[in-house]
């Protein structure tokens, strides 16, 4: 395995060690933003300092919160909240006044839409070249229901996106897609509304927001209907909160321990929110040996340590409906898996994955293919037809880090040498994944 921006990785023997994943991606956006608004001081450990997580601290900076690394690796953060409706209009003088830019991160520029529409100052969200890309209409129109102001390009289909906020109104909002963003965006902005607003999904996402809401002692419930409710106006307090290890990034060394025979990985304090363990729940249908232990509460989530060992035969199996929600980030490394699975792998309903830092739809059947992959691929998916041996090839990321590291992952367990070019964009979310991956490999040599 030789680095770069390019990584050139060959079939590895045994995978074999411990690694503790970097803290949740999602979780880690949440918990400065939520320390933000909240009144106090906010301890964060474990928190993820990579540059999508990054984005949304910097931008939090540039609008007023006094954030402290209390160590070298920022993965503790001190966090002075400014409360409810608080934050300030982004430093005149700075080289891009009123410009704040979200890097490659969907999660930065849909969350902070939501808090920035309750505060009454223009800023502009822009990003990268691929974030400019990304759909933000379902998440601005609910806002501008709510009273905000929100101008872009295609009438603010995508950034960069003008926000004007001020005084919000509570309402009524049903997601035509389940979608944890859009959700938490509007949620965020109730809770500096007024009134009650309520939010429905047609299924179920990750509930990260709403689970540090009840923690910090938000005015949120959820009804018998089925309705995420918030009452605006209440102001909660900072409590600390440890941010457990992320399964998304965990999933790429759960399946290339799948994979390749002999391995045995142990993945130490990973969270395994039951929105979140769909990876786990796949990967043990298609007959990969899984063990979940010492689970217990880590300041609200759920966290447990994981044990994979490689050897067995794995099967196809077909992923779609409320399934697909809960491990849309893992269908990358999932797809690669499919590859050496035993039968036809259908995945549907994951139109999704189209609007993601790449259509990984079909950059995940292209480069594949070029590694020898017979896959067909769908409107809402792919079926991906398993036992075809893969071979090692040049492949691109796309600019994508999930596709990235699942490409490793495929260069892991087919003989050759696969070239994965582009990389530095794994970055985004797992800055030391090549790091850990070259520990496991040295361990089983």
């Amino acid at each position: 395995m030789t680095a770069g921006d390019n990584w050139k990785i060959s079939r590895a023997g045994p995978l074999r060690g411990a690694v503790s994943p970097p803290g949740d991606k999602s979780i880690s956006h949440r918990a400065v933003i939520l320390g933000a608004l909240a009144r106090g001081t906010t301890r964060i450990d474990g928190w993820l300092a990579a540059d999508d997580c990054r984005a949304t601290m910097e931008m939090l900076k540039r609008t007023g919160v006094s954030i402290k690394a209390l160590n070298d690796r920022l993965t503790s953060l001190e966090v002075t909240g400014v409360g409810l409706r608080g934050l300030k209009a982004p430093d005149p003088e700075g080289p891009n006044p009123g410009v704040l830019d979200c890097g490659n991160s969907g999660t930065t520029i849909r969350l902070m839409l939501g808090v920035l529409s309750a505060h009454p100052f223009s800023a502009t969200l822009t990003g990268d070249e691929s974030l400019r890309k990304r759909p933000m209409k379902r998440v601005v129109e609910p806002l501008r229901k709510m009273g905000a102001s929100i101008t872009g390009p295609d009438d603010g289909a995508r950034p960069p996106l003008t926000v004007q906020g001020g005084e919000l109104s509570g309402g009524d909002f049903e997601l035509s897609v389940p979608s944890a963003q859009v959700k938490s965006s509007i949620l965020l902005a109730g809770l500096q509304a007024h009134g009650v607003t309520r939010v429905r999904e047609p299924a179920a996402s990750r509930d990260h927001t709403e689970r540090q809401l009840v923690r910090l002692g938000a005015k949120y419930w959820r009804d018998a209907d089925g309705w995420h409710c918030v009452e605006g106006g209440t102001q909660f307090e900072a409590k600390p909160i440890r941010v457990p290890g992320d399964i998304s990034a965990a999933a790429f060394f759960m399946t290339a321990a799948a994979l390749v025979p002999r391995s045995e990985v142990e993945l130490l304090g990973v969270g395994v929110n039951p929105f979140r363990r769909g990876v786990i729940e796949v990967l043990e249908r298609m007959g990969a040996r899984i063990t979940v232990a010492n689970e217990r509460e880590m300041d609200g989530e759920p966290v447990a340590d994981i044990t994979v060992k490689g050897g067995a035969e794995l099967r196809a199996v077909r992923l779609a409906g409320e399934t697909i929600p809960r491990l849309i980030d893992e269908l990358p490394v999932l797809a690669v898996a499919a590859c050496f699975a035993d039968g036809v792998t259908v995945i549907r309903d994951a139109a999704e994955l189209r609007a993601k830092e790449s259509d990984r739809i079909a950059t995940m059947a292209g480069e594949l293919s070029k590694m020898g992959a017979k896959i067909g691929i769908f409107a809402d998916g792919m079926a991906i037809e398993g036992g075809t041996p893969l071979k090692g090839a040049a492949v691109e990321s796309h600019g994508d880090h999930r596709v990235a590291m699942a490409l490793a992952v495929a260069g892991l367990a087919a003989p050759g040498e696969t070239e994965v070019r582009d990389t530095s964009n794994v970055a985004t979310s797992y800055p030391g994944f090549f790091a850990d991956l070259k520990e496991l490999c040295k361990g089983g040599a």
